[in-house]
């Protein structure tokens, strides 16, 4: 390690053993009383972390971190891959598992790989440094610290178990401790973006990890092999790990309804403060296990002025519903937007994207009138194919009469009941060209405005499996082939007709 690195080790050491300075013990018992209260203790898991790690373990356990802890501990023989996302433990939750089983003796040699020797290192400390300074610890197991045996990457504690901290790539062939070889092979951290980005270095760590570390384990002696990590990429090492895991536990920052899935810990308003300082593409990868590219198929996506509203011949607003009526995360995006085109290139002016009641998707319609001001005419769409069509008729037809009844104004929106192709490969066929070749622009007033960065974002994470919502491109694709259907009607195609030269010439044979 540098000397910085090893700065900053220290100074967690300083941290962890103020940390664990004030936590109280139970003065006064016997040894028959601690051995009474260790044993009691040991029968469930979870009041064990709680009492021995009170500064750690300081908010409530979900139930998805319970599962995982009880699963882990029951079996000898086990398999697990915890993609959690960032700020949900997953760590620390190993730590606690890990520090149990050996404690309790049913672990006697430990393997913490990780990316480089110094990020395992780091994650081996605050094992090291609980086993020197917590008093309850301590006092229930007693002394674990050995003389002579004690160091940052590799120690033995009294209770038996060994520690050895390992960066991917190094040595470990006839690991041992004593005669027992590697039980528990634990890897976290273990891809980097860098190595993803590189099929040949994801390859030799896989590789590594298969051919080298896997069999220092035992074939007759039960063994965890416990991996941590978020799957930041397509191919990872996670991602493999996961696929021939006995249980690959992916557990996202909110669950399918759009809830923190720990609420004791991270509340809605922290998670969306803390996502808002970020990418799309970021928030999708660290939060959501949800890997995305950006610029694979829209590189450009140019922002600049668009022309007075008056120089366009006709505007188009084109809404893409969903059946949805919530405004929860979890629910379909519903998308409308306004899209003119001048001197061959289309402008994105303004609309909306997002979670959103039908009811208010109406109302976009009628906000977009306004913002309009009858400085153009504008011809209002709204996708309604075969399977949308009762929808539309049931639900849409009903709540606009109903808006315009409410603004005392007229507003006539046509359903689009075109049959369209697969939503992937039409927006790509026909939005591609026209990203690739700037014809289109972005208002640059709106480019503050949340939903202007949400379609932004819905575009430059696209692909063609639709990793990511596509309701936005979706959107401007019905729009612009309105806009160009509408702008061959009014200025048709003009044929000339002619004679080639061969047919013009007197003496062709």
């Amino acid at each position: 390690m540098t000397q910085e690195e090893r700065i900053a080790l220290r100074n967690w050491e300083e941290f962890h053993k103020s940390f664990t300075s004030d936590m109280p013990v139970e003065n006064g018992l016997s040894r028959r009383d601690i051995e009474r209260r260790r044993k009691e203790l040991e029968q469930d898991p979870i009041k064990w972390i709680q009492y021995f790690f009170p500064k750690y373990a300081k908010y409530e356990f979900a139930p998805f971190h319970v599962r995982a802890i009880r699963r882990i501990i029951e079996h000898d023989e086990w398999y697990e891959v915890l993609s959690w996302s960032r700020e949900l433990a997953k760590s620390t939750v190993s730590m606690f598992v890990l520090m149990y089983l050996a404690l309790t003796g049913r672990k006697k040699f430990i393997v913490l790989a990780s990316a480089t020797i110094t990020s395992a290192t780091r994650l081996l400390t605050p094992f090291r440094l609980n086993f020197e300074n917590n008093p309850r610890i301590k006092q229930f197991y007693g002394i674990q610290q050995l003389v002579g045996q004690w160091t940052e990457t590799d120690f033995t504690c009294r209770c038996g178990a060994k520690f050895v901290a390992l960066g991917a790539g190094s040595a470990p062939r006839g690991a041992r401790n004593e005669a027992v070889r590697p039980d528990v092979i634990y890897l976290d951290d273990y891809d980097t973006d860098e190595d993803c980005r590189n099929p040949e270095t994801l390859k030799k760590k896989w590789d590594w990890f298969e051919g080298a570390l896997y069999p220092t384990r035992s074939i007759s002696e039960p063994t965890l092999i416990l991996w941590c990590g978020n799957i930041i990429a397509k191919d990872c090492c996670i991602a493999r790990a996961g696929a021939i895991a006995k249980n690959w536990d992916i557990v996202n920052i909110r669950d399918k309804s759009g809830k923190s899935t720990w609420p004791a810990k991270n509340t809605e308003e922290q998670i969306n403060t803390v996502l808002a300082g970020i990418s799309a593409r970021a928030v999708q990868a660290e939060y959501f296990n949800n890997p995305v590219s950006e610029g694979k198929i829209f590189r450009n996506l140019p922002f600049g002025k668009v022309p007075a509203l008056s120089k366009f011949k006709f505007l188009i607003g084109y809404g893409d519903p969903a059946y949805s009526d919530s405004k929860k995360k979890a629910s379909s995006t519903k998308s409308l937007w306004l899209i003119g085109k001048y001197k061959g290139v289309y402008y994105i002016i303004k609309g909306f994207l997002g979670h959103e009641t039908n009811a208010n998707f109406i109302g976009w319609y009628f906000e977009l009138a306004k913002y309009v001001g009858g400085k153009a005419t504008v011809y209002w769409y709204i996708e309604n194919n075969k399977l949308q069509d009762p929808f539309y008729e049931q639900v849409f037809k009903p709540l606009l009469r109903e808006e315009q009844q409410r603004r005392n104004t007229s507003l006539f929106i046509r359903g689009d009941s075109r049959k369209k192709a697969d939503k992937a490969t039409r927006i790509e066929a026909n939005l591609e060209p026209i990203d690739r070749n700037c014809q289109w622009v972005f208002n640059e007033e709106e480019k503050d405005n949340p939903m202007m960065q949400e379609l932004i974002n819905q575009c430059k994470l696209f692909e063609l499996n639709l990793p990511y919502p596509a309701d936005g491109p979706d959107s401007l694709e019905g729009g612009i082939t309105m806009l160009d259907e509408k702008m061959a009607e009014i200025e048709p195609t003009i044929t000339i007709s002619f004679h080639t030269m061969d047919e013009q010439n007197p003496y062709k044979m």
